[in-house]
């Protein structure tokens, strides 16, 4: 297992895609919420696009939005990447559906051998996927449902797969992400301190957690990189002061805070707007 966690967070290519216009107005949520600062949103893509390319030195696919999919930002529901396997979803949402088409064309493009989801009953979100570097925990949620979690063990037979009810917010991944190898970020809300109580239970594999008195702000980005070591890129003091504080207690890491207050008024959160992935020199 050592090996699989000294590997755990290495990443050479993100897929993103920008924000249309109609995200403003017809991107799904889950509440009421505040008008969305299209020219905020916009901003802040920009800005967290530039880290992955020029401060981290990511190759990263852009792709262009689509004013049909109001969604479409939002990558990481449409596909599990996994070494060199992409595993391409079936969205929860129905007008979500066809964002998978771009990505799987751009995963084809980088060599990837790609699963689809063809399962009509099947329905799995890639927010509710949290790969830990030694097993999958797939939330079942408003979006992702057994089969989906099904499909994904079938496609990725190397790692245990268990699944999380998701009491409460969007996706598994709304309160928890990883902060590091062995280590999970966990909101600190009853809905996600029970998550993660299933979760160590289910496991073979012991973890360490870090609790953020926040759950949105439990969803942060760790990479491992060459000549970078350990960097998170996680939420603003602005957004969350308080567990702001939580993550600088973190020694050795790269910290880089990221703003997201306009998406997260749609469900956004950091990891959802990238697909990340680690190709090999021969894929």
């Amino acid at each position: 297992m050592a090996g699989l966690r000294s590997g755990f967070g290495r990443y050479t290519h993100a897929i993103v895609r920008g924000i249309p216009e109609s995200l403003a107005k017809e991107a799904l949520r889950t509440g009421t919420g505040e008008e969305v600062d299209l020219a905020k949103a916009q901003r802040e893509e920009e800005a967290y696009v530039e880290v992955l390319r020029t401060q981290l030195g990511l190759e990263v696919v852009e792709l262009p939005a689509d004013e049909s999919l109001p969604d479409c930002v939002f990558v990481e529901d449409a596909a599990v990447v996994c070494g060199d396997t992409a595993l391409i979803t079936r969205p929860g949402a129905p007008s979500r559906r066809r964002e998978t088409e771009a990505i799987k064309a751009t995963l084809k493009d980088l060599n990837l051998n790609i699963v689809e989801m063809a399962d009509e009953n099947a329905t799995l979100d890639g927010g509710d996927v949290l790969f830990t570097g030694q097993e999958f925990f797939v939330g079942l949620s408003k979006r992702t449902n057994q089969r989906g979690a099904e499909i994904l063990a079938d496609a990725f037979k190397d790692y245990a797969v268990s699944t999380v009810p998701v009491m409460e917010g969007l996706h598994l991944k709304s309160f928890c992400s990883m902060g590091g190898p062995g280590l999970i970020v966990i909101g600190s809300s009853e809905p996600a301190q029970k998550a993660l109580k299933t979760m160590q239970q289910m496991s073979d594999h012991r973890y360490d957690k870090l609790t953020v008195p926040d759950d949105g702000a439990a969803n942060c980005i760790y990479m491992n990189l060459p000549n970078k070591g350990h960097v998170l890129l996680h939420c603003t003091p602005e957004q969350y002061p308080e567990s702001a504080k939580v993550f600088e207690k973190l020694k050795d890491y790269t910290l880089i805070p990221l703003s997201n207050l306009e998406k997260v008024k749609v469900d956004g959160a950091l990891t959802c707007c990238s697909v990340l992935i680690n190709k090999k020199a021969n894929m």
